[in-house]
């Protein structure tokens, strides 16, 4: 046996035991091989199941490389796999097609050429774990190459092949793991559900009532209300609470790659997919998957979210294989499904197979008996985050919080009394107790003859009644007109603001909120980048 096959063969061997990642023992495997092994293209595949499934290659297309080939569909890959050991050589004139025909690099056009093609099924322990190919230009370019060191290098390959596939499997694991454990820091960081009042009783008593089944539920209400904050309670309180609860922002999912995000893809599906990756709902799976602001979901993503759903089966981008799923959801929106699906906007299929259990989490000018709770509890966070002592909310401070309208719900109080903090620790030590009043608060100071929330009303009622909608013509659907109604408000926000966040202030909105409806309507505030 020649030296540079010997030479192989030792360089196989020794990458058994050595410290490489699975695509990088892919690439050295067929690298050796094509030193010894004289071909214009080479192929490693994987059989998975029915199929060969490319992991490395060189000279072939990338069309080639990320094809699954049936192996009942190839007849040349079928001979190859049923010789198990023995290197399988096709004559130039074989009347069998050859699954590369036209994907050599070195010459596209080889169909209608006479061209050397090479097969050997790898093995491990008895096993056929998949096969090698090469081709080559020149007709005879195999004609003097040892059977035995073929059969070796079939044993050896198979052998680094289940090597590589078993550490492959481990980085995926630990991927997912990695993943898994970055969600549920995560959601240890998140606030409690905060309160003591009647409403946020009643949504305690629905927690737990629904949290003991696996029923699909529907979160609802304005934004800032809590709505993350009760999926994870609901999660926590279920027989899933041992498994990740995995969260997805639906209005954050660029169309592009959305699918992807949810259901995962296979290497070479899209530019950029560099290796398989599994998507949220295989993330998920055992445990629950949240589907936050479902209702900026695209319709072309929705039917697929609903097969999923119905099936409880995903297919990869790029992937014909099917993967079975075990997900509880919860789903969370700020916008009126039913309104959306009267408008055409949201299927109704989905909408159902998503609200089996509705429940709607109030506003905070309805509980307004919480508001001295979750205050006492910001400012006492946002003191620890600040290096303070003891924080304290005067009392004209807690009366001016009760009083307000609170257009942002939780989030905004927590944005106001985390800014009050600031403001009131200027030129305090570290540890010294720090009080708040009400001039460090920067809320609206109350209409005259009545609270705060009156003039927040006052002003939407001034802002609708400047509104200048556009002309529609006679039988303009109504849900047209009202996009149409929409859109002029929220333009004439950014004309007179120019940013997005002093807008949202104005609109009472989230100004993330406010940037997903601003792309969605094809609008742009002055002076912001594209």
């Amino acid at each position: 046996m020649p030296e540079a096959a010997l030479e192989a063969l030792l360089a196989i061997s020794r990458d058994l035991t050595a410290s490489f990642t699975a695509s990088d023992r892919y690439e050295r495997l067929l690298s050796t091989l094509r030193r010894v092994i004289p071909c214009d293209a080479a192929c490693l595949l994987r059989l998975e199941g029915d199929a060969l499934i490319p992991v490395a290659g060189h000279g072939l297309s990338s069309q080639a490389l990320t094809t699954r080939f049936k192996v009942q569909a190839h007849p040349r890959l079928s001979a190859i796999l049923a010789a198990r050991g023995e290197a399988v050589r096709f004559p130039p004139d074989s009347a069998l097609a050859d699954p590369f025909d036209g994907q050599l690099l070195a010459d596209p056009h080889a169909l209608e050429h006479i061209h050397a093609c090479l097969g050997c099924a790898l093995t491990e322990g008895g096993e056929v774990v998949g096969a090698l190919t090469a081709d080559a230009l020149e007709p005879r370019a195999f004609d003097d190459l040892d059977p035995r060191f073929l059969a070796t290098v079939g044993a050896l390959a198979g052998a680094a092949l289940r090597t590589a596939s078993l550490i492959e499997a481990l980085e995926v694991r630990a991927e997912h793991s990695g993943r898994v454990a970055r969600e549920m820091l995560r959601a240890s960081s998140q606030t409690p559900l905060l309160g003591t009042s009647a409403p946020v009783a009643r949504v305690m008593e629905e927690i737990a009532l629904v949290a003991s089944s696996d029923l699909a539920v529907l979160i609802t209400g304005e934004t800032g209300v809590g709505k993350e904050l009760v999926a994870r309670a609901i999660h926590a309180a279920s027989r899933r609470r041992d498994e990740p609860l995995i969260q997805v922002n639906c209005a954050a999912l660029p169309e592009a790659i959305a699918e992807s995000e949810l259901f995962g893809h296979v290497a070479g599906s899209f530019t950029g997919a560099l290796r398989d990756r599994a998507g949220k709902f295989e993330l998920a799976s055992g445990g629950t998957l949240f589907l936050d602001e479902v209702g900026e979901l695209s319709a072309t993503l929705q039917p697929k979210l609903l097969r999923a759903l119905q099936q409880g089966e995903v297919q990869r981008v790029g992937s014909d294989k099917l993967h079975r799923v075990d997900v509880r959801v919860i789903a969370a929106t700020n916008r009126d499904l039913a309104a959306e699906v009267a408008a055409g906007r949201f299927r109704p299929d989905l909408y159902h197979r998503l609200a089996v259990y509705p429940l709607h989490v109030p506003p905070l000018r309805e509980r307004r008996e919480d508001v001295a709770l979750l205050a006492a509890h910001f400012a006492d966070a946002a003191g620890r985050r600040l290096g303070l002592g003891r924080v304290r909310l005067a009392e004209t401070a807690r009366e001016r919080l009760a009083a307000f309208e609170w257009p942002g719900n939780v989030r905004e109080l927590e944005n106001v009394v985390s800014r009050a903090v600031l403001r009131a620790s200027r030129g305090r030590h570290a540890r010294e107790a720090v009080s708040v009043d009400v001039r460090h608060l920067d809320l609206l100071a109350p209409a005259r003859g009545g609270p705060p929330g009156r003039r927040e009303r006052e002003r939407s009622e001034a802002i609708a009644e400047g509104l200048e909608l556009p002309a529609a013509p006679p039988g303009t659907p109504l849900s047209e007109r009202l996009e149409a109604a929409q859109r002029a408000l929220v333009a004439q926000a950014l004309s007179r603001h120019g940013t997005l966040a002093a807008a949202a202030r104005e609109l009472g909105m989230h100004r993330s909120n406010l940037h997903h409806l601003v792309t969605r309507l094809g609008l742009r505030p002055k002076g912001e980048p594209r």
